[in-house]
């Protein structure tokens, strides 16, 4: 597969690099930015994949979130693949949180999405390969998180795949598409009418159908404006709590939703990260 380079830019001890390739999972180009610390020749780098959130693309973490002192100091690969098929011909909703910027990271069975909006398949297989077989990446060591349909997007993504990932974090997640108006509209548009086939893309469905991850940590602002009507986190400590399931979920006072509050608590994050990838 042929990576088409857009820009290169060094970035303390590292460089910040920005791709473009075709996608066989969307069948359109794809653009993802990854963070490359200074390394030995022949050394492989432990990896943290970042899912943005709504209306975002790679770009918006890479600006916004401030990783990059903190992958340098630990030595840390980061990649922030785009949310969703964009271009000609690709289908989209003049609302901000359905179709483009807003693929929710799952495989749409329904048309007019279902041809492009494959963005499980793309996060799930083929980026991971794609990346593996043209960076320094040791896939021993991965670790997953992101922020908001990105949470949900890192929450569901490592509760599928139970040992791919030594750290799964998120800040603000969607916890459960199925009980909050943003799931309800994407998910009912993705795929359909028939909610059990939205377990799979809810972490507290997950969760109650027996799905175990670990280590695993949410950092959560109460003072988000979006936590009571969309993120609906007790539902994730509920879940948490009846099966048994060890986490962190860290609440702090007066954040909000935005990138402000991620990039407070980034270099926190990422040391988490960084004790299970390393260790």
């Amino acid at each position: 597969m042929v990576l088409e380079h857009i820009s290169t830019a060094r970035c303390y001890t590292g460089e910040q690099q920005v791709w473009r390739h075709h996608s066989t999972s969307t069948g359109t180009p794809m653009t993802f930015a990854i963070y490359v610390p200074d390394h030995a020749p022949g050394a492989k780098l432990p990896v943290i994949w970042w899912l943005s959130g709504l209306t975002c693309t790679h770009e918006n973490a890479m600006i916004k979130c401030e990783y990059k002192r903190a992958c340098a100091e630990h030595g840390i690969i980061f990649v922030c693949p785009d949310t969703s098929p964009r271009g000609d011909g690709v289908p989209d909703d003049e609302a901000y949180d359905f179709g483009q910027g807003a693929g929710f990271y799952v495989n749409a069975t329904q048309e007019p999405w279902a041809e492009h909006f494959q963005m499980r398949r793309y996060f799930e297989d083929e980026l991971p390969a794609l990346v593996a077989a043209n960076f320094p990446v040791d896939m021993e060591r991965q670790g997953i998180s992101g922020h908001s349909m990105g949470g949900h997007g890192a929450l569901t993504v490592s509760l599928r795949n139970p040992g791919r990932f030594r750290s799964t974090g998120a800040f603000a997640p969607i916890v459960s598409p199925l009980n909050c108006p943003w799931g309800d509209k994407a998910l009912t548009g993705y795929l359909g009418e028939d909610r059990a086939a939205w377990r799979e893309y809810d972490s507290v469905a997950l969760i109650e159908d027996g799905a175990r991850v670990a280590p695993l940590r949410v950092e959560q602002g109460t003072g988000d404006e979006w936590l009571e009507p969309q993120l609906k986190t007790h539902l994730f400590t509920d879940a948490l709590a009846k099966a048994g399931m060890q986490a962190e979920v860290l609440l702090h006072e007066g954040y909000n939703h935005g990138y402000f509050f991620v990039s407070t608590f980034i270099a926190d994050h990422i040391a988490w990260h960084a004790g299970y990838l390393k260790g």
